[in-house]
């Protein structure tokens, strides 16, 4: 018998009173109990944690029926992830547990178990100050699975794959490190490929004649499956995918992915999602990924923590490049209280757990710590990514950096515990002299692979003067300003992203953020930080749009105007954009003219208003190819189309909305599997009697679901709401809202509803199979 994976996701009982509270309440994981917290505007870092008063101690237990333990035999609880310093007991002895709530972690529980019943008990203990910078959640957040395996077993995290391909071959070559001695055999396949090997030295090379080759535009995958065998017979089987990719960084030239060169279109991501707090599972991550690889994004950095291993499977299968790090600051904020004694277990759970996915093409150490460039914080990046390369030393290793740099302190800095017990004095004062501030960043680009910056595009060249045998990646920018040579913002009209286009020697961006986030608010009544390409409930923002234009190939054309008659959303200022939105309704106006932009990766553009032509630059005579202009308001159609060689291959219509009278979702049948979707998003809007979105509307809307689903809760994007999340009803936001309901595994017909008064309903009719 190979090993055996069993999801304990359901059958839990949840206290935020002591374990011996007879008043337990059954939840389905995954769970975040901060989620549906009341909202506090008085809490400790409400803003950075989103209102949302998630302090406090919870408890979880469940009952695990075990018919038979079998001798030989190893069993092991594996969690996700726990936020935070959690505590395990199995049959009131403690199995173990785990500080840091990001990392990954499993407990041999073999000791503990009885054949009948057993109890588990999960202490989670979020009361520790400070917390993060975001909304963190609260909770067993990820999944739990029972692990059954011979003791005689293969351990994923002493598993090592690399590759590499043969020039002018066309070969690929996997080798893997298998972290036992004894026999293990191996079957790599594909729908064409099947190669086998074999070997008891820990070692097994394969050779892949004619490889097909991963990367973010074909992501092809083999399988890998490997068997333990121990005195002829096979005691345990493991199997992972694998993909074949070679990546160069070659300084002043660029990222080449199988010798194409390749930017990094990037996005920075949180991991909550909206009303699902943390609790996400891997359905709604899977459809946010594909809206971000619409808009032509290829990259996703994992900011500022380790994420759930399906987001990588996700990544791996979508291609996806995935910059990871495992920890936001080093001795200071909400990772100060562990780096002293778990920097080196966290560190080593995200490589040994996720070295072996292709979609990570860089490793991060942390982000904007404290004394950036001062020797104090280089011995500790220095001790940092050599640890790493003890682990993996294929990938380029790095640490994001903010643009604030300080005068060295006069105090001596020569230990984690120095660091920890100092505090600045008044000498220690912003450094504002470019040169100084570069030599600083030559410092520390003495230690990493490439050079990461946060929203410092208008000092590139200096810095690539300084250190010009590195690469240079935004790890972090803003969507639409940048910078001025003498000061961090600026507002005027310079997208960051062209700074990557003109230099060969910048990789890539990745904007802050790609989806709004819950915490790390401005201030009430915004829960989290709007400044995004996308709603929390996965609906575009004008901006997007513009990034489409840069990262994708295919033709598309766009059009929004700008209406500051729209609600503050809370955005930091220069993280903000210009208030563009997309409909043609302006009751108030008659025939006053409004700004608008087109964003297109077309050649030419033209653009009329019901029938009448107005002259349009070509988008290469804007300095950030976006076409700006003023239309004179007039209820009806604008329509703009865009031309590639003369022809038309690309059209939208923005058309003035009537009177709501009707919802409608996106389509009204589809077909879902019971053993793939657990978690789906699904989006009504308000329309007019010709079908045309209402943006303007804001009514409430009900939901309403039959058969084997439940609502689980609802989201309309605005981060500014008073509205609760896990409710069955919520009001418009520009005119639509999401609701997310959870598939309880049986097969049958689901019926979703939403109403509205004074509208028809709208029907989806979901066929699970």
């Amino acid at each position: 018998m190979s090993r055996l994976e069993t999801k304990l996701m359901n059958g839990w009982e949840f206290t935020l009173q002591q374990p011996e509270d007879p008043n337990f309440e059954p939840v389905t994981l995954p769970h975040d109990w901060a989620i549906t917290a009341p909202v506090s505007k008085n809490m400790k870092q409400a803003m950075a944690q989103g209102f949302r008063d998630r302090w406090g101690i919870g408890w979880y237990r469940s009952h695990l029926e075990m018919k038979q333990i079998r001798e030989g035999y190893v069993y092991k609880l594996q969690f996700g992830g726990i936020y935070e310093n959690s505590t395990i007991w199995v049959n009131g002895k403690e199995a173990g547990g785990q500080k840091y709530g990001y990392t990954s972690f499993e407990l041999d529980i073999t000791d503990f178990l009885q054949e009948g019943d057993n109890l588990i008990l999960v202490k989670v203990d979020n009361t520790a100050v400070p917390a993060d910078r975001w909304y963190s959640g609260a909770g067993i957040y990820r999944e739990v699975k029972l692990l059954e395996l011979n003791q005689n077993h293969l351990e994923p995290a002493n598993i090592q794959v690399t590759t590499e391909i043969i020039e002018g071959t066309g070969a690929g070559i996997v080798t893997v490190k298998t972290g036992v001695t004894s026999l293990v055999r191996a079957v790599l396949s594909d729908r064409e490929a099947y190669v086998t090997g074999e070997s008891d030295m820990g070692m097994i090379r394969l050779e892949i004649p004619r490889a097909r080759l991963w990367s973010p535009d074909e992501p092809d995958l083999y399988r890998l499956e490997l068997s333990l065998v121990v005195k002829g017979q096979v005691t345990d089987q493991y199997s992972l995918n694998v993909g074949i990719r070679d990546i160069r960084m070659i300084p002043d030239k660029g990222m080449y992915i199988n010798g194409k060169l390749t930017k990094v279109k990037g996005l920075c991501v949180h991991q909550d999602a909206g009303c699902l707090g943390t609790a996400v599972t891997t359905e709604i991550w899977k459809d946010r990924l594909i809206a971000f690889k619409k808009i032509g994004c290829n990259a996703i950095r994992t900011a500022h923590h380790i994420f759930a291993e399906e987001i990588l499977d996700l990544c791996d299968e979508l291609g996806l490049l995935v910059y990871e790090e495992p920890f936001d600051k080093w001795t200071g904020g909400a990772y100060g209280r562990y780096f002293g004694t778990e920097w080196r277990r966290d560190l080593e759970g995200m490589v040994k757990r996720d070295r072996n996915h292709p979609c990570i093409f860089m490793w991060g150490v942390g982000n904007e710590v404290e004394h950036q460039g001062q020797a104090s914080m280089l011995n500790i990046l220095k001790m940092l990514k050599e640890h790493l390369l003890t682990l993996d030393d294929t990938r380029p290793v790095s640490y994001a950096m903010n643009p604030h740099f300080k005068y060295e302190s006069n105090v001596d800095l020569s230990t984690i515990e120095d660091i920890q017990q100092f505090v600045y004095e008044a000498d220690d004062t912003e450094i504002y002299d470019v040169a100084e501030r570069v030599e600083r960043i030559r410092r520390i680009g003495e230690i990493v692979d490439v050079i990461c910056c946060n929203y410092q595009e208008q000092w590139y060249p200096e810095i690539h003067k300084a250190v010009p045998d590195k690469l240079i990646l935004g790890t972090e920018t803003y969507q639409f300003f940048r910078g001025h040579s003498f000061q961090m913002q600026n507002f005027s009209e310079e997208v960051p992203w062209m700074d990557v286009e003109k230099q060969d020697y910048v990789i890539g961006g990745m904007l802050w953020t790609g989806i709004d986030y819950l915490g790390e608010s401005m201030g009430y009544p915004a829960k989290g930080w709007a400044g995004s390409l996308f709603w929390t409930n996965h609906e575009r923002k004008p901006l997007s749009y513009l990034y489409e234009s840069y990262w994708s190939e295919k033709p598309m054309v766009y059009l929004s105007v700008m209406d500051y008659s729209l609600q503050d959303e809370g955005v930091k200022e220069h993280w903000d954009t210009p208030r563009y939105a997309a409909h043609w309704n302006f009751p108030q106006f008659n025939k006053t003219v409004i700004p608008y932009m087109i964003a297109t990766n077309c050649e030419e553009v033209t653009l009329d208003l019901n029938g009448k032509t107005f002259n349009v630059n070509k988008p290469s005579a804007y300095p950030n190819r976006m076409i700006t202009g003023y239309l004179p308001y007039q209820p009806g159609t604008i329509t703009v189309k865009g031309y590639i060689g003369g022809e038309e291959v690309s059209q939208y219509l923005l058309q003035t909305a009537g009177p709501a009278v009707r919802l409608g979702f996106e389509q009204e049948e589809m077909k879902l599997r019971a053993d793939s979707v657990v978690q789906k998003l699904f989006t009504v809007r308000a329309k007019d009697a010709e079908g045309v979105p209402v943006f303007r509307d804001s009514s409430k809307v009900s939901f309403e679901v039959e058969g084997p689903a439940e609502i689980i809760a609802v989201d309309n994007g605005d981060l500014s709401s008073s509205e609760a999340y896990d409710r069955s009803w919520m009001h418009m936001y520009h005119g639509r809202v999401s609701t997310v309901i959870r598939l309880t595994g049986d097969k049958g017909r689901v019926v979703l509803s939403a109403y509205a008064e004074g509208m028809y309903p709208a029907k989806l009719v979901i066929t699970v199979v």
